[in-house]
């Protein structure tokens, strides 16, 4: 009588993407938002000469005001891309992933809510120079318009990437992502709502968001895979 063959051994589960680039950017974010509530940043008085040269520019070129304006209140606001975000979720919940679906959601969320804690915490009185271009007063740390833009902009990459949408889609989705990204830096900057380190730290605050979140769900993902053929 024969003995029945061993059974193939468990393949490990998918190793999940190290979140070396989020720990970066945090790290960058975190030096970033100490300084700024010592009420010192490097970037002061490069801020100031951007400052002045945009001023100068957007008072001989109201027309360019305008066309930033409508860009920065309606194309890049946080809350159309928090629109986006939305209508990602309700599509993955009717597709029956309703996991993923919770993810984005929470990330999209915690992301909000970390960036108007920091504002609140550090709330920072932006330094005036003559003639501000915006009404406001205060530019806080982080800019939510940039980190809304990084985090809504990544995570629906990340869902294309997951759905495995042709090469053509993703280099097109890739390039508006980035466009939206930095588009919504200079309209800040050129509107002067934001200092280029408020801007800076949006960025990086949303990259590291982003890259955790990725990689705190492929881990969970994986091992529910692998726990798979104990289950069955």
């Amino acid at each position: 009588m024969h003995s029945p063959a061993p059974s193939p051994p468990l393949s490990p589960p998918e190793r999940s993407p190290a979140p070396g680039a989020g720990i970066v950017c945090g790290s960058l974010a975190l030096v970033l938002l100490i300084l700024v509530a010592l009420h010192w940043s490097p970037l002061m008085s490069l801020d100031r000469t951007v400052a002045d040269t945009l001023h100068r520019r957007a008072v001989a070129e109201p027309g360019l005001v305008h066309i930033n304006r409508i860009l920065t209140d309606w194309v890049w606001d946080p809350w159309t891309m928090r629109t986006l975000i939305a209508v990602a979720v309700v599509w993955l919940w009717w597709r029956g992933a309703r996991m993923l679906a919770g993810w984005v959601a929470a990330t999209s969320l915690f992301a909000t809510l970390l960036q108007q804690g920091l504002k609140s915490a550090v709330g920072r009185e932006r330094p005036q120079w003559p003639h501000p271009v915006d009404s406001a007063h205060y530019a806080a740390f982080p800019s939510g318009h940039a980190m809304t833009a990084v985090v809504s902009c990544g995570l629906l990459l990340w869902l294309l990437h997951r759905h495995g949408v042709r090469r053509q889609v993703w280099h097109a989705a890739l390039a508006v992502a980035w466009v939206s990204v930095i588009g919504v830096g200079v309209t800040r900057l050129y509107l002067g709502v934001h200092w280029m380190t408020d801007v800076l730290g949006g960025w990086l605050l949303g990259a590291a968001v982003v890259a955790f979140s990725i990689a705190v769900f492929a881990r969970y993902e994986g091992r529910e895979r692998a726990a798979l053929p104990h289950r069955s």
